[in-house]
């Protein structure tokens, strides 16, 4: 093991600023492609199920590797770790902003979620070394957990602006502007962590994760956009399969890659949950909503992006302000009660339909929620574990993360899109690729609209706006109810692990 010399206090803060240019892209990247989506159909006509892999082969990588990559960094050193992913995400970005046909963008993302993994554990375990003082290190988790509600939120507004002035590729090619002065200022500032190299990687258990989380999520887009047929079975318990096998494998481990007794203490547990839940409604919410007001609402990418900035200002703003907050009020109680306003979001939008109004207090909500519950979990969750454990913790929270951001394209994407090639009426003037193209998306639909008469455009938008809102609506009140279910969870196991840490106490 290696002792490093820390930095004093003013380079800490220093170091902290720097950390969050990689953490700030990393979730960036997780929501800017949903307001590419309609130029991305036009140039390389993708199908339903392509387009939702667009969004999600870079979180389902990213989610398969952050526990591995966690590992490797404790290994060579995080720091290292996080120049190396900088200069590969940075590379893949620019091959893929100039992707010619749908499969390439896709295997370009995935690379993208390779070099991404390196990114996010380096992050927080460098932020672990360097604060050593524990009110500095819970504002400075509150600023990362806050920067990845912020960089999810920007994500729209990036790329609207972006779009609006440049093509599609555009939005990949921002990785290189950020992540320079990281590659030049991080040698500099950063310092390198403690290199423990006792724990050896696993490999097969980074395949079963990878297989668990690739074929569930591969059976639910197929579902989706192709119904359910033999395949989409089989894949299914293939990945059921393989999540057994790995659950099994890290419990029979001396030293697993996913440490699973933390899941023991309920505090963790719930606070991994809600973590989960909340980002995946964020970026559900964000998928359909970026292609509803440019598409339907026949907004600019700038202007439907301008439309969703209270909701960013919100999220920076209650993320910050919920750390005096939860010194003072018990987190069984204001966990479920910034769940509330996630479940209000969808309420307003299930219940009142898709006027800009609604959507912009719908999103103002819902960043209020997820905003101060990303702050807030994270800090149960490195609070819940024991010092010796902070590292996997954390990655755990990470994964969470990430699992939430692919779920929240395949649940709720895949469910907007099942009821749109289900509900969708056709006129009968289509031709057969005509049909084929409307069918599989609303930006297929939108597409199809360009090359026909004004009045036929009309009548065809004016169908496949009625079955998208009808697919928003249905999906909007399922995650009104989930989140009315993750309320009671997290109000009763929070308040159970509560009352049991005081009864310790007490014996202590």
């Amino acid at each position: 093991m290696v002792l490093i010399e820390k930095p004093a206090s003013k380079a800490r803060w220093l170091s902290l600023a720097v950390l969050m240019l990689p953490v700030l892209l990393v979730t960036v990247d997780n929501t800017v492609l949903g307001f590419a989506l309609p130029k991305i159909a036009e140039a390389l006509h993708p199908t339903a199920c392509q387009q939702l892999w667009m969004i999600d082969a870079y979180s389902l990588v990213l989610a398969g590797l952050l526990v591995s990559m966690g590992s490797l960094g404790d290994r060579i050193g995080h720091r290292k770790l996080l120049l190396a992913g900088s200069f590969g995400f940075a590379v893949v970005s620019v091959l893929t902003a100039y992707s010619e046909t749908a499969m390439q963008l896709i295997i370009g993302r995935a690379c993208m979620g390779i070099f991404g993994a390196m990114l996010m554990p380096s992050t927080l375990a460098l932020i672990r070394w360097v604060f050593e003082d524990r009110e500095e290190r819970r504002l400075a988790v509150a600023i990362w957990a806050t920067t990845l509600t912020v960089g999810s939120a920007l994500g729209p507004l990036v790329g609207g602006v972006l779009l609006e002035f440049f093509d599609w590729g555009a939005i990949f090619l921002l990785a290189v502007p950020v992540l320079i002065p990281l590659l030049v200022s991080g040698p500099l500032f950063l310092p390198e962590s403690e290199r423990d190299a006792s724990g050896p990687l696993d490999p097969v258990s980074i395949v079963q994760s990878m297989v668990a989380l690739g074929a569930i999520v591969y059976s639910v887009k197929r579902g989706a956009s192709d119904g359910i047929d033999e395949v989409v079975l089989i894949t299914f318990l293939i990945g059921l399969l393989a999540g057994w096998m790995f659950v099994w494998r890290q419990s029979r481990l001396a030293e697993p890659l996913m440490d699973l007794s933390l899941f023991r203490n309920g505090a963790f547990s719930s606070s991994i949950l809600i973590n989960l839940m909340s980002l995946a409604f964020l970026v559900g919410f964000v998928f359909f909503t970026t292609q509803y007001l440019q598409i339907v609402l026949q907004m600019s990418p700038l202007g439907a992006s301008l439309a969703l900035v209270p909701g960013q200002i919100m999220a920076i703003i209650v993320g910050m302000a919920v750390v005096p907050i939860a010194k003072r009020v018990p987190v069984h109680v204001l966990i479920p009660i910034l769940t509330g306003f996630v479940g209000a979001a969808f309420l307003l939008v299930a219940s009142m339909g898709g006027s800009l109004a609604v959507w912009v207090a719908a999103f103002a909500l819902l960043n209020i929620g997820v905003g101060a519950i990303t702050t807030v979990t994270n800090d149960v969750i490195l609070s819940a574990a024991p010092p010796a454990k902070a590292g996997a913790a954390s990655a755990i929270s990470e994964t969470a993360y990430e699992v939430g951001v692919v779920l929240g394209t395949t649940l709720l994407g895949g469910l907007v899109t099942a009821y749109y090639r289900g509900a969708l009426q056709l006129p009968a003037f289509l031709n057969d690729i005509q049909f084929m193209l409307a069918s599989e998306t609303l930006s297929g639909a939108f597409s199809v609209a360009a090359g026909l008469s004004a009045e036929q455009a009309q009548v065809l938008m004016l169908q496949a706006a009625l079955a998208f809102e009808g697919g928003v609506g249905l999906v909007s009140w399922a995650a009104f109810g989930l989140a009315l279910v993750a309320m009671l969870i997290t109000w009763r196991t929070l308040r159970i692990a509560e009352a049991k840490a005081v009864e310790e106490s007490w014996r202590c």
